[in-house]
């Protein structure tokens, strides 16, 4: 919520507009007095990393009478605000659509009790409402994430990976409670990320006899050699005659029946707090920008509109929309939320195993190839069972393209992956390897170990060893098989995909890191930091942690800049500590400027900033591509390592001809990316056009557009540009196949 604020706050001074906190909520709107306070641009600052809101919210039973809102009115028009901007839930956005639509008559109301005069009536006559969704359940329909959800997701993945530890060493169920009243997306969402056993949400009551199924796949889950069990359960569980589901209840079930040893964690109030995640802050941040503009733009006759983000494009929806839809059943949201039925979809397909009966007499390989990242595995896993459920036999080829060429080569199994989700790295191994000086032996090996579909999980490399595999099918026909490439890399480098798998771990990695430093250079004073980030010749990290972090410059590559624009931010500091913000942050792409590298900047920063601040610098390096993978980074695995399968599957049918698969048309060998909204699969081929092969970068990258708001956000007086300004969409209409 506070990088909505904050977003907000800067870009509505940056207009031109004077801003004001509400503090306390609608309590504040109708208690009035010191509860309303101008904003400033230095009381927004080290907002970006604190939890909850600083503003502060509570719930406020006057505004639900006409008198409280009469209060409110009269306050706002005393300060000549006519534009108001609503963080909260379907019931806050409710309460702001009502206060709109009685406007005119509270304030006619008012003028008749001599509370405010003709004038003052006249000159706020109309009142201007945006609303941004800031819920933690993800609860509200017509848009993909809510402000609160991932960094809940967050809080939850910690808390399951701490438990899994210690679950396998006594061989334990556990059984994990976790908010969702009405709507049970972290349910679902945590279940996905971790291959729980078993999940229980609102929406999807369990069938009758629910409790001997349970048994049953828990005592196969252990007969397989599991030494663990995880039970996901919303706090709104609940059977289909309408009972709650709770969790002691499910533990005693499993106790009675089966004597397992049982644990129950309750997470609570947890899921609310903590650091926001790198993609609520860009998303609070986005929104709030978002937000200001469409307030600007505003009319008597628009309707009160809530501000969102679909995939990666910001939209507006009108707000009553949104909420009648949020207001009818469950059932009702479910079909129209596509990304909850999806999430729900994979879940089921991928947890438990239900293998055909007949099977296809396909062997599909899976590779990691390039850099190793954060949700590798997670794909891998997916793509495994994903097969496995198809009835084709999975292969595994362990370090990359050399590992094909030497016929490190075996089968995997659904038992194998199991809790792969959570592991950082690449359990097959991954090499930089392309395959160009190696195609004989790979020829020989596809041939050798009969393999009919490739599934290519990796970074550039992989796009590029993909593209040489597609020009080596003149030559030697084995090459002629379906083949996948799934994007995963830190870098977020690949031609055909808006993300990669990864990028988003490093981003909360360089974030977490640039938090420190701030909370560093604030305690010192007059002090800014340089951090150098990695991504190649792609500036995506930079700039996302840049709008993350609340960095004042990033240096990328695709940006050329040149000694003035560095004696600008140099000046551009030396300003700001002259303000009670004495401190300042710069991220540097790796290779952002083979001249101006991070010693020189450092260099000349230092020179540039004697008497007034001093620097460090900050190398962050490896760090970026370990750890354990975000909740993001596992689900975005997981869809895309199953969509990536069932394409295969597909595409091995059509091209089966006379005994035998041969594929050589362009269409049947893609990268597997995120467009804007949609999951879509792209020749490799075709992609070529728009890759910078020099440089190991697409020609056209969407984030390049957001790169203005990091800039107005460190008080730069730049233009931004709204020609892409986001139009009214429709809730009913919006059909989003991934979600997050």
């Amino acid at each position: 919520m506070n990088a909505a604020v904050r977003a907000t706050v800067r870009v509505g001074l940056y207009t031109g507009a004077k801003v004001y906190f509400v503090h306390e909520g609608y309590q504040g709107l109708v208690d009035g007095g010191e509860n309303i306070r101008p904003a400033t641009w230095e009381s927004v600052s080290m907002m970006l990393q604190l939890g909850g809101t600083v503003i502060g919210s509570a719930r406020c039973k006057d505004f639900r009478t006409r008198e409280g809102r009469m209060k409110a009115a009269q306050n706002l028009v005393k300060l000549g605000i006519t534009n108001l901007c609503v963080i909260g839930g379907d019931g806050s956005l409710t309460g702001a659509n009502q206060f709109r639509t009685e406007w005119s008559g509270l304030l006619v109301d008012l003028v008749r009790a001599g509370k405010i005069t003709e004038e003052e009536a006249k000159k706020s006559s109309h009142l201007n409402i945006v609303g941004m969704v800031g819920s933690i359940d993800n609860d509200f329909c017509g848009t993909d994430m809510t402000i609160g959800t991932d960094s809940a997701l967050h809080r939850i993945i910690e808390v399951v990976d701490a438990i899994t530890t210690t679950a396998q060493s006594h061989q334990r169920t556990f059984i994990l409670e976790v908010m969702g009243r009405h709507c049970g997306y972290l349910a679902l969402v945590t279940a996905l990320a971790c291959g729980a056993d078993w999940v229980f949400i609102p929406e999807m009551p369990p069938d009758d006899g629910w409790e001997d199924h349970l048994c049953r796949r828990l005592t196969n889950q252990r007969a397989r050699g599991s030494r663990l069990n995880v039970i996901i359960v919303a706090e709104g569980a609940m059977s289909r005659e309408g009972k709650p589901i709770t969790s002691d209840q499910i533990k005693k079930l499993v106790t009675d029946r089966l004597g397992f040893d049982t644990r129950t964690t309750v997470l609570g109030h947890v899921q609310r707090g903590g650091t926001p995640s790198a993609f609520d802050r860009i998303l609070g941040s986005r929104m709030g920008v978002e937000a200001v503009m469409a307030l600007m733009e505003a009319t008597p006759d628009t309707p009160a509109c809530v501000v969102s983000l679909s995939g990666n494009q910001a939209v507006r929806l009108p707000l009553m929309e949104c909420v009648q839809v949020v207001r009818r059943n469950c059932s009702v949201v479910f079909m129209i939320c596509r990304s909850f039925e999806n999430n729900w979809n994979t879940y089921k397909l991928l947890a438990h195993i239900n293998p055909p009966d007949v099977k296809s007499n396909i062997n599909v390989a899976i590779m990691n190839i390039g850099a190793p990242c954060a949700g590798m595995n997670a794909a891998v896993r997916a793509a495994v069972r994903m097969g496995i459920i198809q009835g084709h036999t999975m292969l595994a080829v362990h370090d990359g393209f050399d590992g094909l060429a030497q016929g490190q080569i075996e089968p995997i199994t659904w038992t194998t992956v199991s809790g792969w989700t959570g592991k950082g790295g690449s359990v097959l191994g991954t090499k930089r390897t392309l395959p160009a000086k190696m195609l004989e032996e790979i020829s020989q090996n596809i041939a050798k170990f009969n393999i009919h579909a490739l599934v290519i999980i990796g970074g550039f490399e992989a796009y590029v060893g993909g593209l040489e595999l597609v020009q080596a099918r003149e030559k030697y026909e084995e090459m002629c098989i379906p083949m996948v490439v799934i994007p995963a890399t830190v870098s977020n480098n690949v031609p055909g995909s808006d993300f990669s798998i990864g990028a988003d771990t490093a981003l909360n990695t360089i974030t977490s890191t640039c938090d420190r430093i701030k909370q560093s250079a604030a305690g010192t004073k007059r002090r800014v930091f340089i951090v150098e980030t990695m991504g190649g010749y792609c500036g995506y990290l930079a700039t996302m942690a840049g709008l993350a972090a609340g960095a004042d410059a990033a240096y990328i590559f695709e940006e050329k800049f040149n000694i003035k624009d560095l004696e600008v931010n140099v000046g551009h500091l030396l300003e700001k500590m002259k303000t009670t913000v004495k401190r300042g942050l710069i991220l540097r792409n790796e290779n952002s400027n083979a001249n101006y590298t991070t010693d020189f900047i450092f260099n000349l920063y230092s020179e540039e900033g004697k008497g007034i601040f001093d620097c460090r610098k900050n190398v962050l390096g490896h760090m970026q591509q370990g750890g354990t993978p975000t909740p993001f980074d596992r689900n975005f695995g997981t869809k895309m390592g199953a969509k990536s399968v069932l394409w295969l599957t597909e595409k091995l049918k059509e091209c089966y001809r006379h005994g035998r698969i041969f594929a050589n048309t362009p269409d049947s060998a893609c990268v597997l990316g995120m467009r804007k909204r949609a999951l879509t699969f792209q020749p490799l081929a075709e992609l070529k056009e728009d890759t910078d092969f020099e440089h190991r970068i697409p020609k056209t990258q969407w984030w390049l557009k957001i790169r203005p708001i990091m800039k107005i956000l460190a008080k730069y007086n730049i233009k931004l540009d709204t020609s892409e300004h986001a139009d009214m969409e429709h809730v009913i209409k919006k059909r989003s196949p991934l979600g997050k």
